[in-house]
């Protein structure tokens, strides 16, 4: 395999500072997986990715046009939706127009719609971009919009890849890539059993969030011959559920808190009112840690979760400073990768360039944040850091791994 990056390459990779074309081309398929962010800050409102709430919503935006390739790629985001969705929405348009201009002479074009954050109005989004010629689908951003589009691309034996993190709407010929909740707990359980912990707990909100994490959970602990130790979800009322586990913390040398930032530090706190000495196990967590409430918890201190490493969007965001003026959004780096990916495959394969066997090939791919794979049901895998919580943030115990063979 060849690394597009390797000067001894016969890849002709852009000419622009190494950095930047790890970033651009690391997705390069077949290629030896390079080296990869602020964690993931994902909201549970996020991870559902339903549709936004009923608001003043802007007005439509007209479909653009970026880059002059020959090869057509469909992008849908909710460019005119109510609220920060479209805030997130333009931040990922300028984060997919970044990786066109860094990725040198990429022969595509982005036909780019605004649905609107509306199952109707991505549904005619990609009506119209396959009509124009796309080959291919991405986005859209929110899970109800997933389908219809779906239904639409898979007429005409056209790939989609979505940024929604909601898996259910994941299926053969429709991707996600995004930040899955899988990815988090399967990686940091995995890490746990690799220190010497062998008997697990979770305490877990009863939400939608919650109950992905929870079929993870227990079966990464049951695949890797672990013991659960005890188990709760919690609603409104943190109390009754965080007793039970307080009582059975001298059976658990591990114990999964995952919730978002505030919720999570709500829930350790409940735990240390109940009774329970924190610092006498190893705390878990996922991607929502990262976050200053529990940067900033005495109780969450030296606790473990699984994110990105911290380097690739730390880089990311100086350039696209640089270029925009103001900050991205975390999501914007799932546009900056498929579009990478989608240019990279353009230039590399041959028609039909995006098909299910080419994106699910087992090796995967490279970007901001890391490894990933798509899988052949839609879901993805990413290749995970492991972070330790402190009073100033977050740092490294394990780094990302640089293929998924390891």
């Amino acid at each position: 395999m060849v690394d597009p990056f390797n000067r001894s390459s016969s890849f002709s990779g852009p000419l622009v500072p190494r950095a930047t074309r790890r970033a651009a081309l690391g997705l390069l398929l077949g290629a030896p997986l390079l080296s990869a962010c602020a964690g993931v800050q994902q909201s549970l409102s996020q991870y559902s990715n339903s549709e936004p709430a009923p608001a003043p919503a802007g007005p439509p935006q007209q479909p653009m046009v970026a880059g002059n390739g020959q090869v057509k790629v469909g992008l849908i985001l909710p460019l005119s939706a109510p609220g920060n969705a479209a805030v997130a929405a333009q931040s990922m348009k300028n984060a997919a127009e970044m990786a066109l201009a860094e990725f040198q002479n990429p022969n595509i074009q982005l036909l780019i719609k605004d649905d609107a954050g509306t199952p109707q109005g991505a549904t005619q989004g990609a009506q119209q971009a396959i009509d124009e010629g796309a080959e291919i689908i991405l986005g859209p951003l929110f899970a109800n919009s997933v389908p219809p589009t779906a239904q639409v691309a898979r007429g005409r034996g056209i790939s989609v890849i979505a940024f929604s993190t909601d898996s259910s709407v994941a299926r053969p010929g429709v991707y996600l890539l995004s930040f899955l909740p899988e990815s988090d707990v399967n990686r940091i359980v995995q890490y746990a059993s690799s220190i010497g912990k062998h008997s697990f707990g979770a305490l877990l909100p009863n939400n939608a969030y919650g109950n992905v994490v929870e079929a993870a959970f227990k079966q990464v602990v049951a695949k890797r011959g672990a013991r659960l130790a005890v188990f709760e979800k919690y609603g409104a009322d943190r109390a009754t559920a965080a007793r039970t586990v307080a009582q059975a913390l001298g059976q658990a040398d591990a114990l999964l808190l995952a919730d978002d930032g505030d919720s999570v530090v709500a829930a350790a706190d409940a735990l240390t009112a109940a009774g329970a000495n924190l610092h006498n196990i190893q705390l878990l967590g996922t991607g929502l840690w990262d976050n200053p409430r529990v940067y900033a918890s005495p109780a969450l201190q030296g606790g473990l979760f699984a994110a990105p490493d911290p380097s690739g969007f730390r880089a990311f965001s100086g350039r696209y400073r640089t270029r925009y003026g103001s900050d991205p959004v975390r999501t914007a780096t799932l546009a900056y990768d498929a579009v990478a990916l989608v240019a990279a495959l353009a230039r590399t394969q041959h028609a039909p360039r995006f098909s299910q066997e080419t994106l699910t090939n087992p090796s995967g791919f490279a970007g901001i944040d890391g490894l990933f794979r798509f899988r052949a049901d839609g879901t993805n895998e990413r290749g995970l850091a492991v972070m330790r919580v402190g009073s100033g943030g977050s740092v490294p115990v394990a780094g990302s791994p640089k293929s998924f063979a390891a």
